[in-house]
């Protein structure tokens, strides 16, 4: 697919920018100066850097809780014996292996109580609600999910969740453009941020996904990364934009996972803050802000990405925690995770991967790290949670 050929549905402008006094867009930033990279200053700037949850779950009588906990329990069982046991038969899927995800949101059920809260339950395999009652009954001891009770529950397809990981060149780089490390295919440009201490402030730095960046934790500290990604024409060393500086391990053993986040230290003249889209053929571009915004249901946001570009979605899901396949048997437990639902065709596709998620308004406030989907269902990881693992801030 050719650059021109990216955008042939319509779509939504993203609001217009409005400066005035709005520290959203501070030109100011413009004047900063950056450090340039070298391999050798990023010896040993590894961290592993995880956080306690930070669950805002007042809302939720205590029945939908436990039904959440008991399968959120269940998943992480499921991964660490698929950890064990390795690739999974066809009969996984059966029963309770159908079930991939579970998390919070509203009911959609006309039957239910308007506004009511339900369990979200993100299935492979399309099912009906019978059958998903009785596997989270039998197989996850949900027993608040029985035929008798009144416990609302949304049934969510969206087939095996998987790691987005997969088209123009341009200088200087701006976000939402392929980008990938030299042995990955090709992802998103999230956004640029800097670090919060020394010497770590004087980076520019691109953030993006382990799995996008880093190489789902084979990459070394110093590897570069390529603008084009790989699988769309980026070769070494014309196409190196940055250098792998730092990536939050990725746990494939059960543990849950928050962020699927990276940073590459970027050479200054070869990025700029701007995000690019498509329209009609012709690049433009747009800025957003730097404060973030916590996740919100309902809350209608937007992202550019390498694949499917400018998109508009809303969120489902604030609380989500799912099973995301990485390939070559490695699946991954993610907690606490944003779900959003695309408004005009889906929100995401593969290689969109790294694409920050912003709330659609004015000021575009960040929200979240786009990092897996499946069934036209979207998934990010809680932008101040990415930043506070990775210890920077935005550049925006």
């Amino acid at each position: 697919m050719s650059p021109s050929d990216t955008f042939e549905d319509e779509f939504d402008e993203p609001p217009t920018e409005e400066h005035g006094n709005d520290e959203a867009f501070d030109e100011d930033a413009e004047e900063e100066e950056f450090d340039e990279p070298s391999a050798r200053d990023l010896a040993g700037d590894a961290e592993d850097a995880t956080e306690s949850p930070e669950q805002a779950l007042e809302e939720y009588d205590e029945s939908l809780l436990e039904a959440f906990d008991a399968v959120e329990q269940a998943l992480a069982s499921g991964v660490s014996s698929m950890a064990t046991e390795g690739v999974r038969a066809e009969s996984a899927y059966e029963g309770g292996g159908n079930i991939v995800g579970v998390g919070l949101g509203t009911s959609e059920d006309c039957l239910a109580e308007p506004g009511a809260s339900a369990l979200n339950v993100y299935v492979v395999e399309p099912t009906n609600e019978d059958e998903v009652r009785r596997a989270l009954v039998d197989n996850m001891a949900v027993h608040a999910a029985s035929d008798e009770s009144d416990l609302p529950i949304n049934i969510i397809h969206t087939g095996e969740i998987e790691a987005q990981s997969h088209r123009f060149r341009l200088r200087p780089s701006p976000n939402g453009i392929s980008v990938a490390h030299r042995r990955v295919t090709a992802g998103t440009q999230g956004v640029l941020c800097r670090g919060r201490r020394r010497p770590r402030r004087r980076r520019l730095m691109i953030l993006s996904n382990n799995h996008v960046i880093a190489n789902s934790n084979s990459a070394r500290f110093g590897d570069p990364i390529l603008q084009p990604g790989p699988a769309d024409g980026g070769r070494m060393p014309r196409d190196r934009i940055a250098i792998l500086e730092r990536f939050v391990p990725i746990d494939f053993r059960g543990r849950a996972n928050f962020v699927d986040c990276a940073t590459g230290w970027a050479s200054p003249s070869r990025v700029q803050r701007k995000f690019v889209y498509l329209r009609g053929g012709r690049r433009r571009f747009f800025r957003v802000g730097r404060r973030p915004v916590r996740c919100r249901r309902d809350m209608v946001v937007g992202k550019s990405g390498r694949t499917t570009q400018l998109r508009r979605g809303m969120i489902t899901d604030c609380n989500a925690t799912i099973r995301v396949n990485y390939g070559r048997g490695r699946v991954a437990l993610f907690r606490d995770q944003i779900a959003i639902r695309g408004l005009r065709g889906p929100f995401s596709a593969g290689g969109d991967s790294g694409s920050l998620v912003w709330q659609w308004n004015r000021t575009r406030p960040p929200v979240g790290l786009l990092f897996a989907g499946g069934g036209g269902f979207t998934f990010a990881n809680k932008i101040g949670r990415v930043l506070r693992a990775l210890d920077v801030s935005l550049v925006t």
